[in-house]
């Protein structure tokens, strides 16, 4: 393995690293405006909610590693206190892109990029028409985290009001990730789409597994069953008892006749199919059997 010492890197090199491997990152669309109220937009990938009471986004633009220069979205945050964060879906990737190129100031990134600009409730700056999700902010706070390039400023934003395209809302109201369609920013020129990459693992809090530590020595030391496989399997709130161990090979003895002779290598092989379906109770039974 690798092992380096951030401080003997380029702030470039350095930069490349941390975002290829924290990815992907979710998009904030900030919209600002300056003093005068004149319009800005653009990415920041440097960006997660950190609250839901009260509710807080935090993003961060970074100093320009080149020459050392702030954006214009930081000055306008610091000088109104205010920003809209608009989320991105796959439909409005190609223009978020563009509004990142570094136009002079006073240059209309909404114009440039061909969006909307809707009039927000409460702050000043505009939200985007496209966006599938708005969140009007207040900023309650900016930590600057140094002053050299590369070093980001968190922007500490409060919402104070949200909009939602109900064209991504499922029949509970809940937005359903597949109807919005987020995208992604990862290292160099990469995206991802979420959608496209969904899965679903019950969380450990609803139940209390038994944990790894509670596996008998041949799964816990298995050569084939995955650090995924032994994790799914840990999520149970107890092993089955031999009773229905002994049910489930009686049940299943006509597809595998051999199961109570096979070694351990082949159980763990049938188990780990049997998890590939999400089927933990069977792969349990087959492991005890």
């Amino acid at each position: 393995m690798l092992s380096l010492d951030p401080k003997s890197l380029s702030t470039s090199k350095l930069h490349g690293y941390l975002l290829s491997a924290v990815a992907p990152r979710p998009i904030a669309f900030a919209s600002t405006v300056d003093a005068d109220g004149n319009p800005n937009l653009s990415p920041f990938s440097f960006f997660n909610v950190f609250s839901a009471n009260p509710p807080i986004l935090i993003f961060s633009p970074a100093r320009r590693i080149r020459d050392n220069t702030i954006k214009h979205t930081l000055i306008n945050a610091e000088a109104t206190k205010e920003v809209v964060i608009n989320v991105v879906n796959f439909d409005m990737v190609h223009q978020m892109s563009l509004s990142s190129t570094e136009y002079p100031e006073g240059v209309n990134e909404f114009e440039k990029s061909g969006l909307t600009m809707l009039k927000s409730d409460i702050v000043k700056p505009f939200r985007v028409g496209e966006a599938p999700v708005q969140f009007e902010c207040r900023v309650n706070d900016i930590i600057k985290l140094g002053t050299e390039g590369g070093a980001g400023n968190l922007i500490i934003c409060e919402v104070v009001k949200l909009h939602i395209d109900e064209e991504v809302l499922d029949d509970n109201e809940a937005i359903d990730q597949k109807k919005i369609d987020l995208v992604a920013r990862a290292g160099g020129s990469y995206y991802s789409r979420a959608k496209e990459g969904f899965f679903e693992i019950p969380k450990p809090l609803s139940t209390i597994g038994i944990g790894v530590d509670a596996f008998p020595d041949h799964v816990k030391n298995s050569m084939i069953l995955t650090g995924n496989n032994l994790g799914m399997l840990a999520n149970i709130k107890a092993l089955p008892n031999e009773e229905s161990v002994n049910a489930f090979v009686e049940e299943v003895g006509g597809r595998y006749p051999n199961i109570k002779t096979a070694t351990h290598r082949e159980k763990h092989k049938l188990a780990r199919n049997y998890l590939s379906f999400g089927d933990i109770e069977s792969a349990w039974k087959i492991l005890l059997s």
